[in-house]
């Protein structure tokens, strides 16, 4: 089997439970023996051979192809179901040991998209490090789907997202999710707006402006629209940026108006106005944050998370 290095982190270990059901867990996350391949750092005759020495030791089928893709059988998903409380069984004991043993030694790995891992992450990287001096921390700039997937893979420890549809249930069982904090959207005007002098608006007072958003099936284009469906009009969209630089650039121009998640450090030197908004509901968008199941009271990962609500704490005391 080829499997590239990688970083330990928590998990100094390769986990107790047969290595063949992460695989299957991995494969049935990613829908593809690629996808697994690639989020476990195995080739992908490695993931297969395990599927089928899997199967053939359990005497039932685990998977069939289904095109590009592979389907699990009802025999592979019961077997998953029934070992997720494996995997968080074995969560605990490591944390347990970790407590008693090591006392936050190791690697700490945070991931989170680009606003959290810019405006949280590092702070809660610092406050670790103080807390637990023998500790090393390592921050990822990732998107939600692959926080989650980053977890799964036991490549990431702490995930913070912003609450999508890509977000798994708060009810599944592969992962303890919590509400972090409400991060309120601003509006972005150019400074010679009509509203760039107020000291809040509403949404329904830009009903005719054109609108500068991230392109369609993104996140954050699925935020903007829900805030002003929930405002009672349908943005007109004049352009798509994704780059808060390009964002700025366009609205300063005069080419539209955009929202902009107050977490979000603006890029100077552009004529643009930040505008708070109001309303019922205030739109504003919902940070999570996202570990294994079972993992919570492990020393480094209870810091981190003890870090983080203090973060979310002051920044919700400023604003």
């Amino acid at each position: 089997m080829h499997q590239a290095g990688k970083v330990h982190g928590v998990m100094h270990n390769r986990c107790m439970i047969d290595r063949r059901l992460q695989v299957l867990r991995m494969v049935a996350a990613c829908g593809t023996v690629t996808g697994a391949a690639e989020a476990l750092h195995y080739a992908p005759s490695a993931v297969s051979q395990q599927l089928r020495t899997l199967a053939k030791d359990l005497g039932v089928d685990l998977v069939v192809q289904d095109g590009r893709r592979i389907r699990l059988t009802p025999a592979a998903r019961v077997l998953l179901a029934r070992s997720e409380d494996l995997f968080a069984t074995w969560e605990e004991i490591r944390a347990e040991l970790a407590a008693a043993g090591d006392q936050g030694r190791g690697t700490l790995r945070l991931c989170g998209f680009s606003t959290a891992a810019a405006a949280l992450l590092p702070p809660v990287a610092v406050g670790v490090r103080a807390a637990l001096p023998g500790c090393e921390v390592r921050v990822v700039e990732v998107g939600p789907r692959e926080c989650f997937e980053l977890l799964l893979a036991d490549e990431a420890d702490l995930a913070v997202v912003v609450a999508t549809s890509e977000v798994p249930a708060s009810a599944d069982p592969r992962f303890e999710i919590g509400h972090l904090l409400d991060d309120p959207l601003d509006l972005l005007v150019p400074e010679g707006h009509r509203l760039a002098g107020t000291s809040a608006a509403l949404l329904k007072d830009v009903v005719d402006e054109p609108w500068v958003m991230d392109r369609p099936g993104s996140p954050y284009h699925q935020l903007l629209q829900t805030a002003c469906a929930s405002a009672g009009f349908t943005p007109v969209v004049a352009h798509h940026a994704t780059e808060w630089d390009t964002g700025a650039a366009l609205v300063g121009a005069g080419l539209g108006v955009a929202l902009v998640p107050r977490l979000a450090h603006m890029p100077m030197g552009y004529p643009v106005v930040r505008v708070p908004l109001t309303g019922d509901p205030m739109p504003s968008r919902h940070i999570l944050t996202g570990i294994r199941r079972g993992s919570r009271n492990h020393p480094m990962i209870a810091a981190a998370l003890g870090c983080l609500h203090e973060v979310a704490t002051a920044f919700a005391g400023r604003h």
